[in-house]
């Protein structure tokens, strides 16, 4: 493919997922208000028993609700959207690697909505509940916009970082990174783990911190066995030990 036939191709899979997406907006509406009620709940859980969130403009609780509806819709069609990027990339595969597009499709939804799983259930009610006792000694008004945005951020942030070990599996299948490579620089991967952490989580201590840290270098730890057992380095040794044995 040419570059432009590249950039064409590009606009193509855009366009599905956008229509995609504001096909699944629409049924998602409907149920934005159950919707919002179930994203609030790490925080609802820890504010005093009928105490709402509040609104500064007229026009938030309409916006709220729409962006409730897309966000609902990513993550329905997180599966088609995945598979638009395969489409995106297979023309530069080896056909051999193409044969991979279900797998890509079914780890990488498992591993982002997983990821936004761990978020919603474990570091976001750390999370608010730090930002709560912290300000305790005062009155919490707490605007739906700014604590959607929040959401987003935590969902979709965590959600693309558990995306590392399918990231990792092409990359290593590609011989773009081998786990030799990763062992040898894991103190920058560390490095760079917390500080993805640190941006992530809205909470500034540690103990939140690692909340979110630890589970990325299980998953780092994780993304070297992938790329040792399925990279292409491991297709270099097998080749390597038949040269070396004897005919016959």
């Amino acid at each position: 493919m040419t570059f432009l036939e590249h950039l064409e191709d590009l606009r193509k899979r855009l366009f599905l997922c956008f229509i995609s997406i504001f096909v699944a907006v629409l049924p998602a509406y409907v149920f934005s208000k159950d919707i919002y009620a179930f994203l609030a709940r790490p925080l609802t859980q820890f504010l005093p028993e009928g105490q709402p969130m509040a609104f500064l403009k007229l026009t938030e609780p309409f916006m709220l609700y729409i962006k409730v509806s897309f966000i609902t819709a990513l993550f329905a069609v997180s599966p088609f959207l995945f598979y638009q990027i395969w489409k995106f990339i297979a023309p530069g595969l080896y056909q051999k690697e193409k044969k991979y597009v279900m797998p890509f499709v079914l780890f990488t939804t498992i591993f982002f909505i997983g990821g936004a799983a761990f978020s919603y259930y474990v570091a976001y009610p750390f999370a608010c509940r730090f930002f709560l006792d912290l300000g305790s000694d005062f009155k919490a008004v707490i605007t739906v916009d700014q604590f959607f945005n929040l959401t987003v951020k935590m969902l979709i942030g965590v959600g693309l970082v558990f995306e590392m070990p399918t990231l990792i599996f092409f990359l290593a299948r590609m011989g773009i990174v081998t786990s030799k490579w990763m062992v040898k620089n894991i103190k920058y991967a560390v490095l760079a783990i917390f500080v993805i952490a640190a941006v992530i989580t809205p909470s500034p201590d540690m103990v939140n911190q690692l909340i979110l840290a630890v589970p990325m270098l299980v998953l780092y730890g994780i993304s070297i066995l992938v790329a040792l057992l399925f990279g292409r380095e491991r297709k270099d040794r097998k080749a390597r030990k038949e040269e070396a044995s004897p005919a016959g």
